[in-house]
């Protein structure tokens, strides 16, 4: 398992935190994260970089970016943030069956244009998520 993708909508909020915090705990790996429908382009949400920055992460050089066949096709791993990504994402690419899984045992809200304090939950239930797949991942290998 070399290669793991983290997936939300607009690629600005939750997949880049799960991205940053997953890399953090496997360097040797290759990890990074795409949109459903990504605001490309865009650089990480504010938000979403000072809690980034917070925790001794870099967000600063984040685009977002659209999920396509070859980073599914790529990704040993597929995190997504609510049920209904992965459904979506099984409907586009059918290939990616077996591979999605949701991040946390429950969905993460999107805190796009919400007060800090959804970062902040967002961001918990990020991390708490990428400590269980942490384990998981060491696991498999």
């Amino acid at each position: 398992m070399q290669h793991i993708l983290t997936l939300c909508i607009g690629n600005i909020c939750r997949s880049p935190l799960a991205e940053v915090l997953l890399a953090r705990e496997f360097p040797e790996k290759t990890v990074w994260s795409a949109g459903l429908g990504a605001l490309v382009g865009e650089p990480a949400d504010p938000l979403s970089v000072a809690l980034a920055s917070e925790q001794g992460l870099d967000l600063s050089k984040h685009r977002a970016q659209q999920v396509n066949a070859p980073m599914c096709q790529r990704a040993d791993l597929i995190l997504v943030m609510e049920q209904n990504h992965r459904l979506e994402l099984e409907r586009r690419y059918p290939l990616v069956r077996g591979k999605v899984f949701r991040l946390a045992e429950l969905d993460i809200a999107d805190p796009f244009r919400l007060p800090r304090n959804a970062f902040e939950t967002a961001y918990a239930d990020i991390a708490r998520g990428v400590a269980d797949w942490t384990v998981r991942i060491r696991r498999l290998g």
